[in-house]
């Protein structure tokens, strides 16, 4: 099933592997009516988009992904209709861009402790955007021979638990969606069917969560059956995307591809600070 929108997607400015122009085009060529650029910890992909699609027949909405939480519970949350040029969240997303880039070079120094040595200028060059993440130094290690994917990388080495894994920084959800609220945006929390329901859901509620994103591709049936039952108790609003970062393993794009419904965008936008 697909539908005209889609409000999860990644563009080369963070971990995406498509450019904000050749998002636009697919988006353009599938006839979607909507489209939120999400990157991680920066809005230049959105920015790029929106000028983009401008006088055409598709609305890019500004957004972006923000990792949160601690070692023993991390959730991620995606801010809609920001203000991409807003000063505070500027400041605050170059803050996390530091850490991400501490990070990375953390867990290549890790792999080239357990043997696998990666060249970090290559590492720097594969990220072309603004943030650094695991599946760049993941490609790294597919070029270096060491795995065969990044899947395998990410599964053997790089994700939580992994010999190469390094823990994020605490950092305050209801930090975070201040700064969004601040932005003039609204927050919704990512893919909890994968990542798991925050403890403190009903706290986030209260600090202004807004959304719940249902229809992910890694959610079940019996997921989206679940969340749109916990939506409802905390008056979210369900939403969702493909999460897009590129054609699948197999091929496939996904973008566009989640039956979100369409007036999803205006609930979001009429729950954004006036």
């Amino acid at each position: 099933m697909s539908s005209r929108l889609d409000l999860h997607v990644h563009t080369t400015a963070s971990d995406g592997r498509w450019s904000p122009a050749r998002v636009v085009h697919e988006a353009l060529a599938r006839n979607l009516r909507y489209l939120a650029i999400t990157d991680h910890e920066t809005t230049q992909g959105a920015v790029e988009a929106m000028a983009l699609a401008r006088d055409t027949s598709l609305e890019v909405i500004p957004g972006v992904e923000i990792s949160v939480g601690s070692s023993e519970e991390e959730i991620d949350l995606l801010g809609y209709f920001v203000d991409p040029a807003h000063p505070d969240l500027l400041r605050f997303l170059k803050g996390m861009q530091a850490e991400r880039t501490e990070r990375i070079r953390a867990m290549a120094e890790r792999l080239a402790q357990l043997g696998m040595p990666v060249p970090w200028e290559r590492v720097l060059e594969l990220a072309t955007g603004d943030v650094l993440g695991r599946s760049h130094l993941a490609r790294a290690m597919v070029e270096q021979g060491y795995v065969a994917d990044e899947a395998e990388a990410f599964r053997r080495w790089l994700g939580r638990g992994c010999p190469a894994y390094i823990p994020r920084r605490p950092i305050d959800p209801h930090e975070v969606l201040a700064v969004i609220r601040a932005a003039g945006g609204v927050a919704a929390l990512a893919h909890p069917g994968r990542s798991g329901l925050p403890r403190n859901l009903e706290s986030l509620w209260r600090a202004g969560l807004v959304g719940l994103e249902v229809f992910h591709p890694d959610h079940s049936p019996a997921d989206v059956a679940r969340l749109i039952a916990i939506a409802r108790i905390y008056n979210l609003i369900p939403t969702g995307g493909s999460d897009f970062h590129g054609p699948g393993p197999d091929g496939r794009i996904l973008l566009g591809t989640m039956p979100v419904p369409e007036h999803t965008v205006e609930r979001l936008r009429e729950r954004c600070p006036r």
